[in-house]
């Protein structure tokens, strides 16, 4: 029941809910209460169902997506402003300008009102175009969650809720949002899931801790539950400020010492991998997951002597407009090459003129050879796009990881045993007969990851892969890709973080206004 003259702005009792067809119940019992005014960050590892809860507390389940649920109160905002994940599910209109005045229309502001609110919210999120207005399909995804927050801002909401709204978003513009909720929410009531929380720490009140089977574990103010929950968000490999840190002092720690076995046990007790990546095939046997992967008879053998990439006067095309320039540049199989530019700068564009998904003019060669169509260069080259969404084409998870397996060699028991194998490895094993729109949005990016891997080419071309994902599967994906490399895989990886750059990367390419603007020839490894 929705109730009001009460100090709450949202509030739960005895949450029971599950998915359909799922034997297991999301949450069992689940009590939670946020205060009008306060600032609660929810934080949980992958899939203990951070985002279904922020929708059954904003209303949008049951009442937009039908999932049974049972509680013995409830209370939901009246109005209720949520920016997902995902900026693409959200959006009701081609054009920006109209995305924003459907919202005005619903609050029933006049046409004359319209420009100057449309102009204003966009200016809030830091966006600027010709009248306010292009096309939300061209933007990159960073941009399209600004768009999404501004939408949200136009509701005029009693209670916001954000679910990793900046996951997409470089720094500045990650800072640039965060600033501005800040400015608008100081009387506000907000809820939020982020993992990327150093931005926020200051601001919430408190922080919800979920286990992964979805139970409050913690709950308390930031200060109290990173100090005094810390061994409790290590073993559930949860993000906490300093998390970096403290494992790069802790592997130097254990290669003093020199001992493999204690490096062991280190895993084993904080709950996910070492960073040590020349570990990576002995730990695998003791964790259970991301263990090292071998050249399938898929992936044909390349030349040392010759690079994995050549590009030269290279041009990748939206329709008539030139979307990515290089004029050249060169990737060697056990290169880690960090993509890095602003937000809209054409990072996802170069990556998808590599696969020529796009239009593509000038030199190409891939291992020697001319690139040829993206079908032959799927033979050789694993993609996984910035919306893992974009991938799917089976109804379940198996089905999934299996289909890029369908057409090769492989026989039936060869491809269902890959497919196991990798479902393993991803930590998904559990999930297998789930549909890939069922998943969280972190167990969406290992399934598309894990779906591009199993064919084990030898150049991996990755846009953001480890957006949305907790500590302990960052930290698993990265050691793994660091054992591929050293094993002569070649990596191109866009990203925004810059621990991942700084501490894995091995050659480090900047897009800046459309153009490959910083990509020094070297020499071959």
């Amino acid at each position: 029941m929705n109730g009001e003259g009460n100090s709450q702005a949202v509030s739960v009792t005895n949450l029971r809910c599950k998915f359909p067809g799922e034997k297991a119940l999301v949450f069992q019992g689940l009590s939670l209460s946020v205060r009008q005014g306060e600032k609660v960050l929810l934080l949980g590892p992958s899939g203990s169902g951070k985002s279904t809860l922020l929708q059954i507390l904003s209303g949008l389940i049951p009442r937009s997506v039908e999932i049974p649920m049972k509680c013995d109160d409830i209370q939901i905002p009246t109005k209720a402003g949520v920016v997902f994940q995902d900026p693409d599910t959200q959006f009701c209109m081609s054009y920006t300008d109209e995305e924003i005045a459907f919202v005005l229309e619903n609050r029933n502001i006049t046409r004359e009102e319209m420009a100057g609110l449309i102009e204003y919210y966009l200016d809030q999120v830091g966006l600027s175009f010709e009248q306010n207005r292009t096309l939300i399909q061209s933007m990159s995804q960073g941009m399209k969650q600004r768009l999404a927050i501004a939408s949200m801002l136009a509701m005029d909401p009693e209670v916001l809720f954000l679910d990793e709204p900046t996951a997409l978003l470089d720094d500045e513009g990650t800072s640039q949002v965060w600033d501005t909720v800040k400015r608008i929410a100081s009387d506000k009531t907000l809820i939020i899931v982020e993992h990327k929380i150093n931005e926020i720490v200051d601001m919430v009140d408190r922080i919800v801790v979920l286990s992964p089977e979805g139970k409050i574990v913690a709950d308390g103010p930031a200060q109290q539950v990173f100090t005094h929950e810390r061994d409790k968000l290590k073993a559930y490999g949860i993000w906490y400020p300093g998390v970096w840190e403290e494992r790069e002092q802790e592997k130097a720690a254990k290669e003093e010492v020199g001992s493999i076995s204690g490096e062991h046990r280190a895993c084993e007790d904080q709950g996910f991998p070492s960073l040590e990546a020349e570990q990576a095939s002995s730990l695998s046997e003791t964790i259970g997951i991301f263990p090292v992967s071998h050249v399938s008879s898929l992936s044909p053998v390349s030349s040392p002597h010759q690079p994995a990439l050549d590009l030269q006067q290279f041009t990748g095309w939206r329709g008539k407009k030139s979307s990515i320039q290089v004029e050249q540049a060169k990737v060697w199989h056990g290169d880690w090459v960090g993509v890095v530019g602003a937000n809209g700068a054409g990072k996802s564009s170069f990556l998808l003129s590599l696969i020529n998904i796009l239009k593509t003019t000038g030199h190409y060669e891939v291992d020697g050879q001319l690139s040829g169509k993206t079908e032959q260069l799927a033979d050789r080259i694993a993609f996984v796009f910035q919306n893992p969404e974009f991938q799917f084409v089976t109804n379940t998870v198996a089905e999934e990881v299996e289909f890029s397996l369908l057409g090769g060699t492989l026989t039936t028991k060869e491809r269902h045993d890959r497919t196991e194998h990798m479902l393993k490895q991803f930590g998904l094993i559990d999930l297998s007969e789930r549909h890939p729109y069922q998943l969280s949005m972190g167990q969406k990016r290992r399934l598309s990851v894990a779906s591009a891997l199993v064919r084990e080419q030898r150049i991996l071309l990755l846009d953001e892969p480890t957006f949305g994902q907790d500590a302990r599967n960052t930290f698993a994906m990265l050691a793994q890709l660091e054992q591929l490399r050293r094993e002569g895989t070649a990596i191109v990886m866009v990203t925004h973080d810059r621990e991942i750059v700084k501490r894995y990367c091995t050659r480090i390419w900047t897009v800046d206004d459309g153009r490959l603007s910083d990509a020094t020839v070297v020499s071959s490894p």
